[in-house]
Parts: structure tokens; sequence; C-alpha cells
């Protein structure tokens, strides 16, 4: 790839998962449903970007295989949500809150990864 093909690969992710961020931000806020807003609140973008764009650059083998991996993050995300639900009730600080979340999405999705891993392997 010359730089040129990153800068334009580059842009049109950001654009597009930008977008479904937008739209997804507004729908949470604009619906009068507020469960149906969290639910949209939670939208995967980066994963329907990241399986489009590699589609479309590297084909379906490729792209399935990044479907595949978002699996473990996926799961994450779930433990995400339980975790900055358990820390807003405990510490009743979002910022901290949101980042014990992340930490404990990555530590999960990774853990759930190596679980899978070693019972393939085995």
């Amino acid at each position: 790839m010359t730089m040129n093909t990153n800068w334009k690969d580059l842009l049109l992710r950001f654009l597009l998962g930008g977008s479904a961020v937008v739209l997804s931000y507004a729908a949470s806020v604009l619906l009068p449903w507020k469960a149906l807003g969290g639910i949209f609140a939670t939208f995967p973008a980066v994963m329907i970007v990241a399986v489009l764009m590699v589609g479309w650059a590297q084909g379906s083998a490729r792209a399935s295989e990044i479907a595949r991996g978002s699996v473990y993050g996926m799961a994450g995300c779930a433990v995400c949500v339980v975790a900055v639900l358990y820390f807003m009730k405990t510490t009743g600080l979002w910022w901290l809150s949101l980042g014990l979340g992340l930490v404990c999405w990555y530590l999960s999705a990774f853990l759930i990864y190596k679980v899978r891993r070693s019972i393939k392997s085995s």
C-alpha cells in the first residue's frame, strides 16, 4: 500500500465509524424509550467498519477472521457494562467507573481468547 492509500483508508474508516457513532448517539438521546436508546448506545460501530473495510480491501476470508476475533471483544463488552454499573454504584465516579470498565473489558476479552485457544489446542 502507498501512503496515499493508507490515508484514504484511514479517512474512510474515520468517516464511516464516526458516522455510526454519531447516529447511534443521536438515537440514544432522541428516542423516547430509554432502553432502546441504551441498545443504540452499544452499536458495534468499530467491528462493523473493521469487517467492512477489511472485506473490501482483502476479501471475505480475512473479514471473516476479523469477525471471529471480534467475538472476544464483544463478550468483553458485556463484562465492561456490568463493571461500569458496579463501579458507578460503589464509587459514584463516572470517569473512574469507565476507566475500570475498560480495564475489565480488555482483561476479560483476553482471558476468553486465551481459554478458547487452550481448549482448541487440547
